[in-house]
């Protein structure tokens, strides 16, 4: 397959397995300004071109950066046009809500035409949307979950978490690239932050990111971090930071809200994350190989992110996680995904699956 018809391929499956959308439905495509590092604009209007070519009437609307104050006439367009999708971080600044009955809302995190014809944007979305529910699943029978990193994060909760599921973002996410957060509330333990600080895209503050020049440990006590210990001057610099932003938007900043872990390990960004460490903490957190926690504000996804690489995470002591692997196999329940989807079996690198066994021939040194 050429690069042209991968083009096309993560195209429809934007437009017609996420979307949804229908000849003679109107669709608002809102692009963020190249120049601003994010979006390459190329993407937009390529994807504009082939929902045209669908029988979708298209509207196209260029945008700056994100501000923390809406504003009221594109709200007033996203309203009026029956699905809507954002090259554009404010779609991912009210993920958390929902759309106007009737319309649908899709943020994108494809940042350029090589991201849309990679594995990440053309894997079918209905698979990865199957093993997201599957996964969720695994999570919500959980009586007790264990996240470590090889740098010493060590949080555990021992408690039951609820059989219905928690809220999830009520905008369509493409692609989909992790779980429903889970909430922090009875985690505690230890939480390394190291490299950098970022924003969630929930709001915009300055500085937006703040660089660790060593790990640091976060004592979490039912999801509330109680001390910080380390290098004086990195704790220093971290203190000061969930201040800043605690106090310009009154808000808690001893809670971590909740967490997740990438399942799409298609998503290959490889910009430097001191590029722009918010950029990448934004781009990243789709892939199997990070564990991002929401933090400062009792909501989701809290202001302030923290990832870490390579950790284990282990549900009821079976790991689901190793270091920054998904291993889907080891579930009934994910185990089942694999065996319906080859598109996933591709994804994870399996060469061959037993619908009988518990273990899953792996062709990129996975167990």
């Amino acid at each position: 397959m050429s690069i042209k018809d991968n083009h096309i391929k993560g195209a429809k499956n934007l437009l017609y397995n996420c979307a949804e959308l229908k000849p003679g439905e109107t669709l608002l495509v809102i692009s963020e300004q190249a120049d601003l590092g994010w979006y390459d604009e190329k993407t937009a209007d390529f994807i504009a071109e082939v929902a045209r070519e669908m029988g979708t009437g298209v509207t196209k609307v260029d945008v700056g950066r994100p501000e923390n104050v809406r504003c009221p006439d594109l709200a007033h367009m996203i309203n009026n046009h029956d699905c809507t999708i954002f090259f554009s971080r404010i779609g991912d600044q009210d993920r958390f809500s929902y759309p106007k009955p009737g319309t649908r809302s899709v943020m994108c995190y494809i940042r350029d035409m090589d991201m849309l014809a990679s594995p990440f944007g053309t894997t079918e979305y209905k698979a990865v949307q199957d093993l997201k529910n599957a996964v969720d699943d695994v999570l919500k029978e959980a009586h007790c979950i264990e996240i470590t990193c090889t740098l010493g994060t060590n949080l555990i909760s021992n408690t039951a978490h609820s059989k219905e599921a928690p809220d999830d973002v009520g905008v369509l996410r493409f692609p989909l690239g992790v779980p429903t957060p889970v909430e922090a509330k009875s985690f505690s333990g230890t939480l390394v932050m190291d490299r950098y600080l970022a924003p969630t895209g929930s709001r915009v503050y300055e500085p937006p990111c703040v660089k660790l020049d060593e790990p640091i440990f976060a004592v979490v006590d039912m999801g509330r971090i109680i001390d910080f210990s380390g290098p004086q001057g990195t704790v220093k610099t971290v203190k000061e930071h969930y201040a800043r932003v605690s106090n310009e938007f009154n808000i808690d900043g001893e809670i971590i809200h909740s967490w997740h872990a990438g399942i799409h390990p298609g998503c290959d960004y490889r910009v430097a994350e001191a590029d722009d460490p918010d950029r990448w903490s934004n781009t990243v957190f789709c892939h199997p190989e990070y564990v991002h926690f929401h933090t400062c504000g009792d909501y989701a996804p809290g202001e302030i992110s923290c990832t870490l690489p390579g950790h284990t995470i282990k549900i009821n002591g079976v790991t689901l996680w190793k270091d920054g692997k998904l291993l889907p196999h080891l579930f009934k329940n994910t185990r089942e995904c694999l065996e319906k989807w080859p598109a996933l079996r591709d994804l994870y690198g399996y060469s061959s699956i037993s619908s009988s066994s518990s273990s899953l021939s792996s062709s990129s040194g996975m167990p």
